[in-house]
């Protein structure tokens, strides 16, 4: 990714830059560039550009987790003064929404199932009138908002008076 993203939040004094990372050859006839992480020189065969700055590949850092930036994607976000990858700016600062079976909050890094406009903790990605998890492959039904297995869904129409289409 070449150029570069600006978003900002809710708090006007927090912004958060998603910025594109370039690998760059180094040049044999030009002069070393210092690198923003460690001020020495890059005398490697390659060095990183990232927020209008020279970097070694072991220098550009999560502030988090560590993980060398160049090598998990071509992006990095930046808030609060500190440099991150895309998940542990999401476990810090991203939401996801609410649960619509338990209602409660699903942080943005976690997995979720989705059905129609609802989203799941996967945990909660169950029969809501006997619990039963649902495995892959498996049919549900949502019914007045309710996730339901083919069993109680089928057997909630047999009550209405009427019964499934079977093809």
């Amino acid at each position: 990714m070449n150029g570069s993203h600006r978003e900002t939040s809710n708090c006007s004094h927090l912004q958060t830059f998603l910025k594109g990372i370039q690998m760059l050859s180094v040049q044999p006839d030009t002069k070393p560039k210092g690198c923003a992480g460690c001020n020495r020189k890059i005398k490697d065969r390659y060095l990183l550009k990232a927020l209008d700055k020279y970097w070694h590949e072991d220098c550009l850092k999560c502030a988090c987790c560590d993980c060398r930036l160049g090598e998990v994607g071509s992006t990095l976000y930046t808030k609060a003064n500190l440099i991150l990858c895309r998940r542990d700016y999401l476990r810090l600062f991203g939401v996801t929404g609410n649960c619509a079976a338990c209602s409660k909050l699903i942080p943005a890094f976690e997995m979720v199932m989705r059905a129609k406009d609802n989203v799941y903790h996967l945990d909660c990605f169950a029969c809501q009138l006997c619990n039963q998890r649902f495995c892959v492959g498996d049919k549900f039904f949502l019914k007045n908002n309710m996730i339901l297995c083919q069993t109680d869904y089928e057997e909630g129409l047999m009550k209405e008076g009427y019964a499934p289409q079977v093809r």
